[in-house]
C-alpha cells in the first residue's frame, strides 16, 4: 500500500504545497462510496488506466470541436511515436475533459536542451492520434512549442496548459540543462502558459513498458488538479513544474516538494575506431561512392565543354570545364561517442529532487526563469567587477 507525504517548504509557494495537499487528500478519498458526479470523482476514475475499453466516438471524435473543453497541449522530446506521450495522451483523451493537442519532434530530441532551428526549413505532418489533434515536426522540443503557440499551426490562439512527456530517463539536477522535454515546458511559460514536464527514472535492468502507464496514473491527479486550478487563477504563475516519477511508479511514497539540485552524471567520451563502427565505416564508403560519381560527372561534362567548344560558331563565347574531384584519403578522421555515466553523490539533503526520487518519491520541482542567484554570490560578483575594471583603468 503506498503512502502519501507532502514535505512544506518555505522556499515555494504556498498555493502549490496547497493544491498538493488537495490532491493527496482526493487520493485517500476516492475509494469512498458517494453518488457526487463533480469533477473530481471523474479525475480519480479516470487515473487509474485499467479501463481502457472505453474511448467513447464522443470523446474522440468530437473533442477537437467542443470549445467548452480546456485545450491541452502535449509535447515530448523523445519523439511523436514514444509510449511515454502516447500512453498519457490516451489516458487523458479517456477522461473526455480536455481538448487535446499534439505537437511532437518526429525523432528522439531528448537531449536537444533548450535548442531552436534556425536557418534551416522544418516540415510539419499530420499524426494520428486517436482523439486528438496531432503533427510531428522535424525540430526540437522547443521549436514545437513555439510554432504549436504562435498560433500558425493550430487555429486557437494558446492553450490552458503544456504538458511535456512523459520523458523516458530521470531529468533531475543538471540534466536540466540537456533536457528537451524540460526545456519544451520552459518555453511554454517563456510564452505566458502554464506547464508541466514529467519524466520517468527509467533503468535498463529494472524497467518495462508498462511502467509508463503506471507512471500517467499516478501524475494524472496532479494534472487534473493544475488544470482545476488555471481555470480558477490560483495555479503559481512564475514556475512550471517538474515532476520525476520514481522506476517502480505503483509502488512511490506520495508526491515531495523539492528542490532542483547540482546532480549530473559524467559526461565520459569514448574513443571508436572506422571498423568497429558500422555506422562510420557506412558514412566512409557512401563519401567515398559520392567521390567517384562525382568525378565522372566532372569528366563528362569536360568532354561536353570540348565539344561546345569545337563545334559553336559564336565568338567571345567561353564554357569552363569542370575539373575532376580530388579526395583527400589521407586525411585522418577520428570518432569519438558520447555516454554519460552516473556516479555517487555525496549531498544528503533529503529535499533535493534526485534524492526524493531515489527514495521513491515523486519528486515535484518549481523551476524559474529568473536566477535565483544568492546575496553572497552576487555581492562577491560586484567586488570583483569592480576591482578588475579600477585595474584595467
Amino acid at each position: 500500500m503506498t503512502t502519501t507525504s507532502v514535505k512544506k517548504n518555505n522556499m515555494l509557494p504556498p498555493g502549490l504545497v496547497n493544491n498538493l495537499q488537495e490532491v493527496l487528500l482526493s487520493r485517500k478519498g476516492g475509494n469512498n462510496n458517494n453518488n457526487n458526479g463533480d469533477e473530481q470523482q471523474k479525475d480519480d476514475s479516470g487515473g487509474g488506466g485499467g479501463d481502457s475499453t472505453e474511448p467513447s466516438s464522443a470523446s474522440s471524435t468530437g473533442n477537437e470541436n467542443d470549445s467548452s473543453k480546456p485545450v491541452v497541449l502535449v509535447t515530448n522530446g523523445e519523439g511523436i511515436d514514444s509510449l511515454g506521450l502516447v500512453y498519457l495522451v490516451q489516458a487523458l483523451v479517456r477522461l473526455g475533459l480536455y481538448n487535446l493537442h499534439v505537437c511532437a519532434p518526429q525523432s528522439d530530441k531528448s537531449v536537444s536542451g533548450h535548442s531552436v532551428t534556425v536557418r534551416e526549413t522544418i516540415t510539419v505532418s499530420p499524426a494520428e492520434i486517436d482523439g486528438a489533434t496531432a503533427y510531428e515536426v522535424s525540430g526540437t522540443p522547443v521549436d514545437c512549442v513555439s510554432l504549436a503557440l504562435s498560433g500558425a499551426l493550430f487555429s486557437w490562439s494558446k492553450p490552458l496548459l503544456v504538458i511535456s512527456g512523459i520523458n523516458r530517463g530521470s531529468s533531475c539536477g543538471h540534466h536540466m540543462l540537456h533536457s528537451g522535454v524540460v526545456a519544451g515546458a520552459r518555453e511554454a511559460l517563456i510564452s505566458g502558459v502554464p506547464s508541466l514536464s514529467i519524466s520517468l527514472n527509467w533503468k535498463r535492468e529494472e524497467s518495462q513498458e508498462s511502467d509508463f502507464k503506471d507512471a500517467v496514473a499516478v501524475c494524472l491527479p496532479l494534472i487534473n488538479a493544475a488544470i482545476r486550478d488555471i481555470e480558477k487563477g490560483v495555479f503559481p504563475k512564475s514556475c512550471f513544474l517538474s515532476i520525476e516519477i520514481p522506476t517502480s511508479p505503483s509502488a512511490n511514497k506520495g508526491f515531495k516538494l523539492t528542490k532542483q539540485s547540482m546532480w549530473r552524471s559524467a559526461l565520459s567520451w569514448l574513443a571508436v575506431s572506422a571498423n568497429r563502427n558500422p555506422s562510420a565505416a557506412h558514412f566512409m564508403s557512401n563519401q567515398q561512392s559520392l567521390g567517384l560519381q562525382l568525378a565522372q560527372l566532372s569528366r563528362d561534362a569536360s568532354a561536353a565543354g570540348a565539344a561546345r567548344r569545337l563545334t559553336t560558331q559564336r565568338k567571345n563565347e567561353e564554357v569552363e570545364s569542370v575539373g575532376a574531384v580530388k579526395s583527400d584519403t589521407n586525411k585522418i578522421k577520428k570518432y569519438f561517442r558520447l555516454e554519460f555515466v552516473n556516479k555517487e553523490q555525496e549531498d544528503t539533503d533529503e529535499d533535493l529532487d534526485f534524492r526524493a526520487l531515489e527514495n521513491g518519491y515523486i519528486a515535484v520541482t518549481p523551476l524559474f526563469l529568473s536566477p535565483q542567484i544568492e546575496s553572497d554570490v552576487q555581492m562577491a560578483a560586484s567586488d570583483w567587477i569592480s576591482c578588475a575594471l579600477h585595474g584595467e583603468q
